[in-house]
């Protein structure tokens, strides 16, 4: 994930979440968001 621009990585997350893709697959591209601080870029759902 680490080759991933910070934007496709931010859609990637957005689209797993409305495809309802697994939850270990999503729960790594969340963590990739928190390494690399984007994490108040992402709306959260819930």
């Amino acid at each position: 994930m680490e080759h991933l621009s910070d934007e496709l990585l931010l859609e990637s997350y957005h689209k797993a979440n409305e495809l309802n893709l697994s939850p270990d697959f999503v729960s790594l591209i969340k963590e990739e968001i928190y390494r690399r601080g984007l994490i108040h870029k992402i709306k959260f759902s819930s």
